[in-house]
């Protein structure tokens, strides 16, 4: 009895010894189930906590952007017309003249001009010369190199403002007549009395009646001048869609040239389908044999500067009056003249 006593106790500590590893074995694999679900669910919100952050930055990131983009707006257009202008510079340099050709015509037709400017104070000619035509599409730069060479006194530039309070209650062409030749002279009119066709009727500053009354008189107005002996020339700069958009890129980004856009420019270039159609009527009213237009193509300006200074020349018969070979004279001797001290003079500072 005792034996089967102690066996039986003896199995039931075996028994229980094994029961107690089982529930250990049991425990711990629970324990390392729950570290692991614990380890999964730190990682878990460690990777939620990164991708929050993330996003975080990311936002920040996109509102840096966001400020950046708006504090350089002005620099983001300054580069869409700087690109513009390099298209510009792109396409016209494939078809316009060549600079060293296009500078030895120009030169010798400005020597021409010298020859005709003689010619006109040689024989007291008066000479006006007009230049109307789309914006951007060259005058300026022809009537600068017809100038550039030639006497002020004898060749001189009309570009009229805007017309004053008493102007404007004037007869329309009076306020131009001021400005017409006298013996000797040449007058160019960068814009001229077709302001009224133009850019007064597209922009609404003058009545139906005032249009129809100019479309009417302008043509016996220049007859009346040609027949008191003007001589009169008409020219009209045309040029595309596309060049005049890219020159308008130009003069944005170029300092010297941006004060030839003005806001009426960038007006007349919403409504560049109503300039054409008053151009239209102009000439169908205007272009009369006394005083043709003659329609510059303006797209290459050097090919237009060349072509409409030797059709100006072939306008006026002119002769060569260049004087003979000039001898310089000696200079006055001194005879006793004695110079100011330097110091007493007001110099301008040399900065260079």
């Amino acid at each position: 009895m005792g034996n089967d006593l102690v066996s039986a106790l003896s199995t039931d500590n075996g028994e229980s010894k094994k029961s107690r590893k089982k529930a250990k074995n049991k425990s711990n694999k629970k324990d390392k189930s729950n570290n692991k679900d614990k380890s999964n669910k730190k990682g878990k919100s460690s990777k939620q906590d990164k991708s929050n952050n993330k996003d975080k930055s990311n936002k920040k990131g996109k509102s840096k952007k966001k400020d950046k983009k708006k504090n350089r707006g002005e620099q983001v257009a300054l580069i869409s017309h700087e690109d513009g202008y390099k298209k510009t510079q792109a396409e016209l340099g494939k078809s316009r003249l060549k600079r060293e050709y296009y500078e030895q015509v120009l030169s010798g037709l400005q020597i021409e001009l010298v020859k005709l400017q003689e010619w006109i104070k040689d024989q007291g000619l008066r000479v006006v010369v007009i230049f109307e035509g789309r914006d951007a599409a060259g005058k300026g730069g022809v009537i600068k190199r017809i100038t550039e060479s030639l006497s002020p006194r004898v060749c001189r530039v009309v570009a009229l403002g805007t017309p004053t309070e008493r102007e404007k209650t004037q007869w329309y062409f009076q306020r131009y007549v001021p400005y017409l030749p006298a013996s000797g002279e040449m007058i160019l009119f960068d814009r001229s009395w077709y302001n009224r066709a133009g850019v007064e009727r597209v922009m609404g500053f003058c009545t139906e009646n005032e249009l129809r009354e100019f479309l009417r008189a302008c043509p016996q107005f220049e007859r009346m001048l040609i027949r008191s002996g003007i001589i009169l020339v008409k020219y009209w700069f045309s040029v595309s869609d596309e060049i005049q958009e890219l020159r308008f890129h130009e003069r944005i980004v170029t300092p010297t040239k941006r004060w030839k856009l003005s806001p009426m420019d960038l007006e007349a270039r919403t409504r560049w389908v109503e300039y054409s159609k008053a151009k239209d009527d102009m000439f169908a009213s205007t272009d009369i044999k006394q005083a043709p237009w003659y329609v510059v193509e303006g797209d290459d300006k050097r090919a237009a500067r060349l072509n409409c200074i030797s059709h100006l020349l072939s306008q006026i018969e002119y002769q060569d009056l260049t004087p003979d070979p000039i001898v310089l004279p000696a200079r006055q001797a001194e005879g006793g003249y004695v110079r100011p001290p330097m110091a007493e003079q007001t110099f301008v500072t040399k900065l260079y």
